[in-house]
């Protein structure tokens, strides 16, 4: 029997239409379904929606439609999305109206009432709840989790910068409090359970501050669009442990109807593919629920960060710097931004997007790149061996020839190379490491880029001792092109197929498992395809013209010049960031020092940084955490974010105050 895997998005919540973020989290569950599958792997893929709760119930009002009507739009939607980006390797797109997930939400309150807390209290009790509460968030907020501004009296919350509203009823709670101690000891002695390490150390600072019991309810006259809780028609079970349950529901568990897919068989090695904003109700709370419901827990929960604009700011209707699905599909190839989403962003970091980037990726590393290294190699053996493969051998009265073009006549230097980049590849690909698993692959295609521009090919045609130093050359190029197809299968599906097909294989790419690739077994002799450029160049002066058109003209609403300006600078990365001084222009007085003995008050210390993010609404300060030989990495936030990239500076060594007192920003201590 193979081994299983797995893999689930979050369940999309209902409430607005696809946006890049979907997108991505999906194709990262799309390309591990792949890559797994290759590998011999049962795999199991979920993504869906989240359909319950009130503000779809509000927003459904709003529209003059019922919430079902309205949740039916929304998932639609998302489907014509995935189906456009050929997404289509998911077993269920799962939704929480379905009626097998009722059946087994309730039988699953059911079982949590069952038990004992850790500390031997009962796990839901029925209370009163005051409090002020976040529809989008669904989630009741504490002083540091809202903002209340000077001469308001209702709260925003901090993420969606919406108002809060005021919660004054009976509810049902699950007893969080009792499970500190065993989330603690869970989490910190499996550093697999909840990635990158950045995410586990904000979760366990959180259950170390104190766990409050969770609400889990709501009263059926304030929501009446839910799952209702057993036995009692005057409430609804509210969202957390009727969305985070769908990944149990939809494999079998607590209802008959699904139960054929194997709860058993898929539960016991599942990966969440999660945004980092949604990290702690998908550790905290669900682990909390499965041991409650004395389930086991995932394999690894692995919350990503966000798409940010070129400037370093989150993606916002109101800036007008949202990526346009439409327009993406219609000026780029999926593949091609496929390859940009894994490559350009350090999964677990958060990302920048723009499409001039997206551009340069596109033109750098597929069309002068791989789709360069396969249509200069294929057509050269059009040219100069008829269309049909040559033989990779170099006789040994002919070493001396193949030196002299720099080509090795031994051809193990080249197959260790690409044994050791597969085994690389293989194992960051597994530890979700896919830039770097990517980056170690186009060190292979620069190197037979090289290794075809050292040799000149066209030059070695001209003369008859070094045809078999000829055949070598575009031998080892185009087994280094199958190797390639069949690693980055997963990746680019379509691009990958294409190549393969041309160089004259006919095998099915994604049954090919990679650790099984065997330098040597292109037959010589074989008939290339027909050789068409795979990646083609993108007109980059006309794309981004396209997207200053797009900006300043609104979409038709009502846009400052200031905000165009803003826009057009940021999708267009036109603008150059101007270094930044801090200079102290007053004159030099003997007020401005210090003596000795302050100076010798200050402990400096050098660390380095192993954590490095933006934080949400924050336009000045990062967040980092140093390493500085003690039990625990420091946090230290910093106001950096306009002059450094996050992601570049983790790693660095930086002087620290070590001795500097601890001062709070943003609701986080530095």
């Amino acid at each position: 029997m193979n081994e299983t895997f797995y893999i689930t998005t979050p369940i999309y919540y209902a409430n607005n239409l696809p946006h890049l973020g979907h997108l991505y989290t999906t194709i990262i569950a799309d390309v591990l379904t792949k890559y797994k599958k290759q590998r011999g792997f049962d795999t199991y893929f979920l993504t869906g929606t989240d359909e319950h709760g009130v503000n779809i119930q509000r927003i459904a009002e709003k529209n003059n439609q019922t919430p079902k009507e309205y949740v039916d739009y929304i998932s639609g939607e998302l489907k014509k999305i995935f189906a456009q980006f050929n997404l289509d390797s998911y077993d269920i797109f799962m939704r929480t109206t379905e009626p097998f997930h009722y059946e087994a939400v309730q039988n699953l309150w059911r079982k949590i009432s069952e038990n004992k807390t850790p500390k031997g209290n009962e796990t839901i009790y029925k209370g009163f709840y005051e409090g002020w509460f976040c529809p989008n968030c669904a989630e009741f907020k504490t002083e540091t989790e809202y903002e209340l501004k000077e001469g308001e009296d209702v709260p925003l919350c901090l993420i969606h910068e919406r108002p809060l509203d005021k919660v004054s009823e009976e509810s049902y709670f699950f007893r969080l409090s009792d499970y500190d101690e065993f989330l603690l000891e869970t989490i910190g002695n499996n550093p697999n359970l909840v990635r990158p390490e950045s995410r586990q150390n904000e979760v366990l600072s959180f259950i170390r501050g104190g766990l409050q019991d969770l609400s889990i309810s709501r009263e059926k006259k304030s929501v009446s669009w839910g799952v209702p809780v057993p036995d009692d028609e005057n409430h609804v079970i509210y969202l957390w442990v009727d969305a985070l349950s769908n990944y149990i529901t939809a494999i079998g568990y607590g209802n008959e109807e699904r139960k054929n897919v194997g709860f058993e068989k898929y539960w016991q090695n599942v990966t969440h593919l999660v945004g980092k904003d949604i990290s702690r109700q998908h550790t905290v709370y669900w682990f909390s629920i499965l041991k409650a419901a004395k389930l086991e827990l995932p394999k690894t929960v692995f919350a990503h960060g966000l798409w940010l604009d070129v400037q370093g700011r989150k993606m916002s209707k109101t800036i007008g710097n949202v990526i346009d699905l439409q327009f993406l599909y219609s000026n780029f190839s999926i593949d091609a931004i496929r390859y940009f989403l894994l490559r350009d962003m350090v999964f677990g970091q958060d990302g920048k997007f723009g499409y001039e980037n997206l551009i340069d990726r596109t033109n750098a590393d597929l069309a002068s790149g791989l789709g360069n290294l396969s249509s200069r190699t294929l057509s050269m053996i059009n040219k100069y061996r008829d269309g049909l493969i040559p033989s990779g051998k170099i006789q040994e009265h002919n070493y001396l020839y193949g030196k002299r073009a720099g080509i090795n006549p031994d051809e193990q230097e080249l197959v260790s190379v690409l044994e050791h980049a597969r085994d690389e590849y293989l194992r960051k690909f597994d530890n979700f490491e896919f830039s770097l698993a990517l980056e170690t692959l186009w060190s292979v295609i620069a190197r037979i880029d090289k290794m075809i521009s050292d040799a000149k090919p066209w030059e070695l045609i001209k003369d008859e001792n070094q045809a078999e130093t000829l055949n070598a050359v575009l031998y080892r190029a185009t087994e280094t092109l199958r190797w390639l197809c069949v690693l980055l299968y997963p990746v680019m599906p379509k691009a990958t197929r294409e190549i393969y097909a041309q160089i004259g294989l006919s095998e099915d790419v994604s049954q090919i498992n990679p650790e099984n690739l065997t330098y040597g077994e292109l037959l010589p002799g074989t008939k290339i395809g027909e050789t068409q450029a795979v990646f083609p160049r993108v007109d980059k002066t006309k794309i981004m013209n396209e997207v200053n058109k797009e900006v300043v003209s609104g979409q038709g609403s009502v846009v400052s010049e200031e905000t165009k300006k803003q826009v057009i600078e940021s999708v267009s990365n036109t603008n150059t960031q101007a270094k930044s001084e801090i200079t102290d222009h007053r004159p030099p007085t003997p007020d401005h020092f210090i003596a000795i003995e302050d100076f010798l008050k200050v402990e400096l210390r050098v660390g380095e940084i192993k954590v490095a993010e933006r934080i949400p609404k924050a336009d000045k300060l990062l967040r980092f955490e140093i390493d500085l030989g003690e039990e625990k990495p420091r946090q230290i936030l910093a106001g950096l974010a306009e002059y450094y990239e996050p992601e570049k500076l983790i790693g660095r060594k930086v002087v620290v105050v070590a001795n500097l007192k601890p001062r709070k920003m943003r609701g986080l201590e530095s």
